[in-house]
């Protein structure tokens, strides 16, 4: 059995003002919207990741605090972090740790999106 990752789905108090914070701030393309006043469903094309932000009733309960168990984070791949996380911090986009080296050829931060979502940008190097 062969299994490939068709999309990532995340709710949201504000699905339009969420899917517009993703294509503002990291590039993604909005593909489509699902229903309308107010919108079910928003989907994007986020690097090749298609990520559906579903509008959540008022009563759903927020995310845990990180680290937490179950999916924590969305990862996304930059090729200069320090570029990108000036970018961000000049867009007044929220850093919940800096650059940070992992290991060898890997260096990581962490930013807030809508809805508390923990995005981890990072680089990868040969070295």
């Amino acid at each position: 059995m062969q299994y490939a990752c068709d999309h990532v789905h995340l709710r949201s108090r504000d699905a339009l003002r969420a899917a517009a914070f993703y294509v503002e701030t990291f590039g993604a393309r909005e593909v489509k919207r699902v229903g309308s006043d107010p919108v079910q469903r928003v989907v994007l094309d986020l690097g090749g990741l298609t990520v559906f932000i579903e509008q959540a009733p008022a009563e759903t309960t927020p995310a845990g605090p990180t680290p937490c168990l179950g999916i924590e984070h969305i990862g996304l791949r930059v090729a200069d972090i320090e570029a990108a996380m000036a970018d961000l911090t000049g867009r007044g986009v929220k850093v919940r740790t800096g650059i940070t080296e992992r290991g060898p050829g890997l260096r990581i931060a962490f930013v807030e999106g809508p809805d508390g979502a923990l995005i981890e940008i990072l680089e990868r190097s040969s070295a």
